[in-house]
């Protein structure tokens, strides 16, 4: 009988840790309940957070004054220093750190040898008392109330920083976001950069919507699905590579303006630009065009780097300056061919003899090829390999080859090219966007070719998805489509050196 890997455990039981501190700290909870301490109470509530008490009394030297501000705030220890009746720690909240003081005279001498004693650091406490400051002038809070919130049994890491310990940090970002201060404010930035476009789109009459994660049929971009299982349908289903299939369908319904910011799940490999799950903003505009939608994404994204850098237009990305100061370079394909990789106009050029002088170019610059690609796919290599890294400053790439643009709208003037632009900055391919192809029975073809290629042996090619075409018989209206990478964005405004970074809890190889 076959059994089904997902029921088995993920992990056996676990056989106990020996660790001598833990062991220590289990000891001093069992005191605490001895004593008849809750060493997990639910009844305090904060009045002030570290960074309000700074910002209101920094400035306030007289201690006279500050002895009259009374405090009810919360806060893990991360420092503790005891001089007989009198102990120091650093307390830090969500907002910052602060200095308290307990007296023993004052909390009390039964508390002090109870309690307070079995208090270390990483535990969490609420404290009630005044404002002083020090004989070295820190703000401190004279501690009247000490309560115990959380007791922590395991300690807090003595050394963490460096690169030896990069995993680890990735892998226990609890611990990270606790013992390196420099980690939270990215993810702050990640969220006003987030909430930044949402306010962008809304303001400009979009309607932000949520589209499915498991997908019949995987769609919408060329890439690997990660394939599951519905028991009571009995169907496979597939975790969405994209949404835009979906979203195009609601312009169909009738939705003119639509975005969606969510995941996407493509099964491929981990680097420091990848992740098998990535978030991404997908935007569709009835009567629009890839044209127009250059000029709004780039209106978008001067937006959010000025919003970010408090109106600078200049940014640092690992000691590589960015200027994104618009107008933006526009370029096609084989100009950038051309322009960056030296690449001989006429070698490019639409005639007899490019194929070989493509394949020829290939085998120069030892590019793994496949002997059935065609002039597009051969040009997109190509350019991928010698030109993409160059691109530092927002530069946009248009005409790109149709057979490599399987949703995109054929351009008028040469039909073999797709009415498409990618825009790259710092060397990474940041969006991706069309003029939508809405001809129902052009669309139909192109899924057949994407069904061959499949067939061929290319796991990254779509499926045919017979129902998104009915929806284009009943007529799609002239779209503009865009998609923005918002975890390389935000490395970008960030200087983060990977996408882990900029990932609260990136996915990493199982520990052993």
């Amino acid at each position: 009988m076959k059994t089904n890997p997902l029921e088995k455990p993920l992990e056996e039981n676990p056989q106990p840790e020996e660790n001598p501190q833990i062991e220590a700290r289990k000891a001093r909870l069992q005191a605490l309940r001895q004593a008849g301490v809750n060493p997990y109470p639910n009844d305090f509530q904060p009045e002030q957070s570290a960074a309000d008490v700074v910002a209101h009394y920094d400035a306030v030297l007289d201690n006279e004054e500050l002895a009259t501000v009374n405090v009810k705030m919360a806060g893990r220890i991360m420092l503790m220093r005891h001089f007989g009746k009198l102990s120091f720690a650093r307390m830090q909240d969500g907002s910052g750190a602060i200095q308290i003081a307990v007296q023993r005279d004052v909390v009390g001498d039964l508390f002090y040898q109870q309690v307070f004693r079995h208090i270390e650091v990483g535990d969490i406490v609420g404290v009630t008392g005044s404002l002083f400051r020090t004989k070295t002038n820190e703000l401190t809070v004279r501690v009247k109330v000490l309560q115990l919130l959380t007791k922590a049994i395991r300690p807090l890491p003595e050394k963490w920083h460096g690169l030896e310990d990069i995993e680890t940090r990735y892998r226990q970002r609890y611990v990270d976001l606790i013992v390196n201060p420099e980690v939270r404010p990215l993810f702050q930035s990640r969220s006003l950069i987030i909430r930044s476009m949402r306010h962008f789109m809304e303001e400009r009459g979009f309607l932000e919507v949520e589209t499915p994660m498991m997908h019949p049929i995987p769609g919408g971009a060329n890439a690997r699905p990660f394939v599951t299982h519905h028991n009571a349908l009995n169907t496979d289903l597939y975790l969405r590579i994209a949404p835009e299939l979906y979203l195009k369908r609601l312009i169909v319904g009738g939705f003119e303006r639509v975005f969606e910011v969510n995941r996407n799940f493509r099964n491929e490999g981990l680097s420091t630009r990848h992740n098998p799950e990535f978030t991404m903003m997908e935007f569709y505009q009835a009567y629009s065009n890839h044209r127009a939608l250059m000029d709004l994404v780039e209106e978008l994204l001067v937006h959010l780097v000025t919003t970010v850098t408090n109106g600078s237009l200049q940014v640092i990305h690992q000691g590589r300056p960015i200027d994104f100061t618009p107008p933006w370079s526009r370029l096609t394909l084989a100009e950038a061919l051309v322009r960056w990789a030296g690449v001989d106009a006429d070698q490019i050029r639409e005639g007899e003899g490019r194929h070989q002088h493509l394949l020829q170019l290939a085998r120069d610059h030892h590019l793994t090829i496949d002997s059935n690609w065609d002039d597009g796919q051969l040009l997109l290599a190509l350019f991928e390999h010698l030109v993409e890294d160059q691109l530092i400053n927002p530069t946009f790439i248009t005409d790109y080859p149709i057979s490599v643009s399987p949703l995109s709208r054929r351009s008028d003037r040469q039909p073999d090219t797709a009415e498409r632009f990618e825009l790259f900055i710092g060397g990474w391919e940041i969006a991706n966007a069309f003029s939508e192809l809405n001809d129902p029975l052009d669309q139909a073809d192109r899924f057949q070719q994407q069904v061959r290629e499949r067939a061929a042996g290319n796991s990254e090619a779509m499926y045919y998805d017979s129902d998104y075409v009915r929806a284009l018989e009943y007529g799609m209206p002239p779209t503009g489509g865009a998609g923005i990478g918002i975890d390389r964005l935000v490395m970008l405004l960030t200087n983060a050196a990977s996408i882990r970074d900029v990932l609260l809890f990136p996915q990493l190889r199982r520990e052993h």
